[in-house]
């Protein structure tokens, strides 16, 4: 394709972009579960024969859609690409092959074009229930976290693996939604490569190898091109996290070397026994991900643009986690690399970096019903529900910014929506009694940290439920930066008073309510250089106290004067 100029070049790029965009469109469109349709965590994207990620969809999580790029190789280990047929999709769940655990479920389908297959399609998507204990931190071994799919045929020439899914059927709690998934999720690359071949013909080629070739290569060479502007030199930084039962250490050396960044973790924590462990695909995902948000925010995501940044973690590790540690609930530690990548930038670069923010999600799995609780807490319940599982994304505040505030209940890096509320409570025996931002979350500072969100949860009718808690950021503040002070830590308890761990399942009763404070992000820069209208603002708009203004920042703020 040597005859390509440059503008025909990006006239193929926009419309693959539009193509695997709308290829992810279908699987939200179609999915059954609120994870993926009202939520978005998914990820779709193209590959070229060798299995090398092309394009990704605008839609998706830098966990799921990093993961996948390296991911799609596997399938090619087991399937050569020469020797799959029209009809044929693949499919795996397995977290050291794909995305780090069960619950994330990768479809692989060839593109034919000709006779002759000219790439692949992927996506993966979160399913709420494959199994096993459910999504969550209490696993003591990866058997116990659900059903582990082998890189396998989901459909041969067009006809469903129906032992697969009878075996997945008879597995999990809710297989209604699993099936019409999975349905979702091959509905999806059959889209995307309906519009993959509409775009050859569109455009007189044959197959993607020499334009995803020239995508891949100019990818690469931006991030290149960014990495040597960035000073040589080692730069080592660390976070303490929450953990499961003790405090876990990131540990990580950036090693800039010409064009080429390295991040070495060693040093970090050894793997833990609960399931908040990550598979080094997950490790890689983040990191990586962390890097180009400072270095290259605008360069498209493939397989070129990740090839200049390397990850090493110790083998056994929590972020390098062997079969079969558990690793259901990877994200609550994979959600805080970026800001460990950032901290480690920050020196280099320190008018690009933020503080650091709430960074994992805080995603409560609720489960009702007879054999969603606990029996003492069945003996004094007055009713139950009907059984259910679901799960509720929900985010904090993240950090200040170099030239502006941080950004409130925002999912930095997940990228996961959060569920309305009205989908929750029309699907589920549940009550959202209160959604709100969290006043004085934000750290002050020259820009202030975003601010977290507080979230009161009942049962419908007062009907007891369990929460399979994995939040983070509930005994460590996030920091602020250069200056700027620490936004609020996390907190989870009962309406009725009581504090519940941060991590693990635990029942909330007849009657009561599940309370959330989510943590806000960290300050940037000295509170004494904040602008004093922005101060006053805050004040007005109930972020901040006048006592906190007067504390924090040094100024008063009379509200009777400013018409408050």
């Amino acid at each position: 394709m040597g005859q390509f100029d440059e503008i025909r070049y990006q006239l193929i790029w926009n419309r693959l972009i539009s193509a695997i965009e709308e290829q992810a469109q279908v699987v939200i469109h179609t999915a059954f579960s609120q994870s993926v349709r009202e939520c978005g965590d998914l990820s779709a994207g193209v590959f070229n024969r060798r299995g090398q990620m092309v394009a990704q969809a605008v839609t998706g999580t830098p966990g799921h859609v990093n993961s996948m790029a390296i991911c799609v190789e596997h399938f090619l280990a087991k399937f050569p690409i020469d020797g799959m047929k029209p009809g044929d999709v693949f499919v795996t769940n397995d977290p050291w092959l794909s995305v780090g655990h069960y619950h994330d479920v990768t479809v692989v389908t060839p593109a034919f074009h000709k006779g002759r297959a000219v790439g692949l399609l992927a996506n993966t998507c979160h399913i709420v229930d494959m199994g096993g204990l459910g999504f969550g931190p209490d696993a003591r071994q990866c058997f116990e976290e659900g059903v582990n799919i082998p890189i396998m045929h989901l459909a041969r020439e067009g006809v469903v693996n129906e032992d697969l899914m009878g075996l997945l059927r008879t597995n999990v709690r809710n297989p209604t939604d699993m099936e019409g998934d999975f349905y979702a999720m091959m509905a999806c690359n059959d889209d995307g490569a309906r519009r993959l071949v509409g775009m050859l013909e569109e455009f007189e080629i044959d197959d993607i190898e020499e334009v995803g070739d020239y995508i891949i290569d100019q990818s690469r060479k931006s991030i290149v091109n960014a990495i040597r502007k960035l000073p040589n030199g080692d730069y080592p930084h660390s976070v303490e996290l929450d953990g499961f039962d003790e405090p876990i250490r990131i540990q990580a050396k950036l090693t800039i070397a010409d064009e080429h960044i390295h991040i070495d973790y060693e040093g970090s924590s050894p793997a833990s026994t609960y399931g908040i462990n990550l598979v080094h695909n997950f490790t890689l995902a983040y990191t990586t991900f962390g890097v180009n948000c400072i270095i290259g925010p605008n360069i498209p995501c493939n397989a070129g643009s990740i090839e200049p940044i390397t990850v090493s973690a110790p083998e056994g590790g929590i972020l390098n986690a062997v079969r079969p540690m558990p690793v259901s609930a990877r994200h609550v530690i994979g959600q805080m690399l970026p800001d460990v990548v950032f901290g480690c930038l920050a020196p280099v670069i320190p008018d690009q970096v933020p503080a650091e923010g709430a960074g994992a999600m805080w995603n409560p799995m609720l489960r009702g019903g007879p054999t969603g609780v606990a029996p003492e807490v069945i003996a004094s319940a007055d009713e139950l529900s009907e059984d259910y599982d679901v799960i509720m994304f929900n985010t904090g505040g993240t950090g200040g910014r170099p030239t502006m505030d941080g950004l409130s209940t925002t999912a930095f890096p997940s990228g996961v929506r959060t569920p309305p509320v009205e989908a929750v409570e029309t699907c589920f025996p549940l009550v959202i009694w209160r959604k709100e931002l969290r006043e004085r979350s934000g750290g002050a500072g020259k820009f202030r940290g975003g601010l977290g969100q507080t979230i009161e949860i009942g049962g419908e009718a007062g009907t007891p439920f369990s929460v399979a808690a994995m939040f983070d950021r509930t005994w460590n503040a996030p920091r602020g930066r250069f200056g700027g002070m620490d936004g609020a830590k996390g907190e989870v308890r009962l309406k009725s008073g009581p504090e519940l761990e941060s991590k693990g399942r635990q029942s909330v009763p007849y009657g009561d309510r599940l309370i959330l404070e989510l943590p806000g992000g960290g300050g940037y820069g000295d509170p004494r250089d904040r602008d004093r209208q922005a101060i006053v603002d805050d004040v007005l708009d109930g972020l901040i106290t006048a006592e906190d203004a007067k504390r924090d920042y040094g100024i008063d703020v009379d509200v009777s004067e400013t018409g408050g």
